[in-house]
């Protein structure tokens, strides 16, 4: 029989050893959020700062209880656009990339 093992720790360890699907997971949430789907694009971020930063990190970071952050980053939390906006920075700056977004005619 196969040894499983749960999919967040799976995702934590790809993120640890892939600079390229970290970004890829903050692109997508990226896109989710402006693209309407706020409550997926929360969830991938809090897999993100599980397999970055953490959540005592980021609470350092950006002046906010940990059990508050985790709480956002829920199915059913509804953080504010200045939390999701800190949140997004600093997830940028553990990855160490930037974000460029562009709107195009469709």
């Amino acid at each position: 029989m196969a040894l499983t093992r749960d999919f967040k720790e799976t995702v934590a360890a790809r993120v640890q050893t892939d600079p390229a699907f970290a970004q890829a997971l903050l692109d997508e949430a990226v896109a989710l959020f402006f693209n309407g789907e706020p409550d997926t694009a929360k969830l991938i971020l809090r897999d993100l700062v599980n397999a970055t930063m953490g959540f005592e990190s980021l609470a350092k970071d950006i002046h906010k209880p940990a059990k508050s952050l985790h709480r956002m980053l829920s199915k059913s939390g509804n953080p504010t656009m200045n939390n999701i906006s800190a949140i997004f920075v600093a997830i940028k700056h553990a990855l160490k990339v930037e974000i460029h977004t562009s709107v195009v005619n469709v």
